[in-house]
């Protein structure tokens, strides 16, 4: 009888280590929290038309990841000084990657990127799912990331990327080397 329950008792603990090993590996394991390695995700690059890595395509770069919507007000309202800060910055390597929750036509996505002038990469995560991953509340919601993938500023609402605060942010991370 002992050695029956030996067996189970095996069993049973490698079930246990199973599970807990399958939770501490999940998307939401990372905490998404400022000094933590941000959690990769996949979406439609709208400029290629290709699936893209968050981590593949931005690897090494200090990148500003916004999660935002067309219908969104305070989206619509931030994203000159994106916009602005991108303009000034990208040629020292800052990226920005906006990933749009719209559930509907990606071609609805472009056309607001065109009309608010914008010329960053403009992504589309139609399934919200990394609003799921990233654990936001709403949008916009940003996440500034170094160059080694780590959230560095975390932001709820609009926000003035272009003011000098944020430049400076920004300046200090690309002066890092990775």
């Amino acid at each position: 009888m002992s050695k029956q329950w030996w067996v189970v008792g095996t069993i049973v603990v490698g079930m246990i280590l199973g599970a807990v090993a399958l939770v501490m590996n999940s998307p939401d394991s990372y905490g998404v929290a400022v000094g933590k390695k941000a959690p990769d995700f996949r979406v439609v690059d709208l400029e290629t038309g290709d699936t893209i890595s968050l981590r593949e395509k931005y690897a090494g770069q200090v990148t500003l990841v916004n999660i935002w919507a067309t219908w969104c007000a305070p989206c619509r309202a931030e994203m000159p000084s994106m916009e602005v800060a991108y303009q000034e910055l990208a040629p020292r390597g800052f990226k920005v990657a906006a990933v749009s929750i719209d559930d509907g036509d990606p071609a609805d996505v472009i056309a607001f990127g065109a009309e608010m002038g914008v010329t960053f990469d403009l992504l589309f995560d139609q399934s919200g799912e990394i609003q799921r991953i990233y654990q936001t509340t709403g949008v916009p919601e940003s996440f500034l990331l170094d160059r080694d993938g780590v959230i560095v500023k975390r932001i709820i609402g609009a926000h003035d990327w272009s003011s000098k605060i944020n430049r400076e942010l920004i300046e200090r991370l690309l002066d890092q080397a990775s």
